[in-house]
């Protein structure tokens, strides 16, 4: 069975931030990815300079026109990212709706992308069309720990803290929650960050268990962008082909990202020479030298199993 992807998120010209990020991993592992561009850069703006084109709200409900009119709306996954606008936004909410009536069993991907290390770099006015309106619709939710702050309204000091608020996320409407990083401690030492997840799982007869695990991935020293995005990708392919398995979809998509860092950080240092930062351009993700990682990612981050109940 085939199996189709819209993703709505950037574009840029040079680099893999957005659809650049998220297109050839999904593709590699087999999906269908129709992409909309919700901007159009010369490269992310890490960059000195980055010019480009933002599509409005009307543009994206044009295209999105075109592919009704010839009737081939029809999406397993819809995945979304970024977005600074609140009438695109908007806009999204509808589409995603109209591709769920005519789906009812498609599953949105969100990455809820709104701000980190405690400061929202999307307008504020966006958090409320997050809350309201784009978590309620998601299938599997990724935010880091700020973002799920965000929209809970409750802070993460502890574990216990992490495994509420992803409790209340689910409240809200996805089954499946991941926070992507947390400011938590390792127990392996402070080269490592947390992260969660949450998967409920309803059965034929109707009852619920949830899983709930945790992962220490190792850090590393150098800022990246793109990765996500591309985690929100990988997390969508791994759930298609382990959908009662957080514990393997998670080991997969960490794993496959750290085969991707890893090889990205060597090549930057490598451009770079010694004792010299490498440059955005040099951190740009290496994605097509890690193909046979994102199919067959070497497992290298496991997960544990928090905790396993039934409802």
């Amino acid at each position: 069975m085939e199996c189709r992807v819209l993703s709505i998120q950037s574009h840029v010209v040079r680099g893999y931030v957005g659809n650049k990020s998220a297109t050839f991993p999904l593709q590699v592992l087999g999906f269908e990815v129709d992409s909309i561009n919700s901007v159009q850069f010369s490269n992310h703006t890490g960059y000195a300079h980055w010019k480009g084109q933002v599509l409005t709200a009307e543009e994206l409900n044009v295209l999105y026109e075109g592919i009704k009119l010839n009737q081939v709306n029809r999406y397993d996954y819809i995945l979304t990212g970024y977005s600074r606008d609140m009438s695109f936004l908007g806009t999204v909410v509808d589409i995603i709706q109209e591709l769920k009536k005519a789906n009812p069993s498609l599953v949105y991907v969100c990455d809820p992308v709104m701000g980190d290390q405690g400061a929202m770099y999307v307008p504020e006015n966006l958090l409320p069309v997050y809350k309201e309106k784009i978590v309620p619709l998601a299938d599997i939710l990724t935010p880091n720990q700020f973002e799920a702050e965000l929209i809970t309204g409750r802070k993460i000091k502890t574990k216990e803290d992490a495994v509420e608020v992803m409790d209340l996320l689910h409240a809200m409407g996805p089954e499946t929650v991941v926070l992507t990083s947390t400011d938590l401690p390792s127990k392996h030492g402070d080269q490592f960050l947390v992260a969660l997840g949450s998967q409920i799982i309803v059965k034929p007869d109707g009852t619920k268990t949830s899983q709930k695990i945790c992962m220490d991935i190792p850090k590393v020293d150098a800022v990246f962008v793109g990765t996500g995005d591309l985690f929100a990708a990988l997390l969508l392919a791994w759930t298609h082909h382990h959908p009662k398995d957080l514990k393997a979809a998670c080991e997969k998509t960490v794993s496959a990202m750290h085969h991707v860092i890893k090889r990205t950080i060597t090549h930057a240092n490598e451009m770079a020479g010694p004792g010299k930062r490498p440059s955005p351009a040099q951190l740009e993700l290496r994605m097509i030298q890690s193909k046979a990682d994102i199919e067959n990612p070497a497992i290298v981050v496991e997960a544990k199993v928090l905790q396993k109940s039934s409802h």
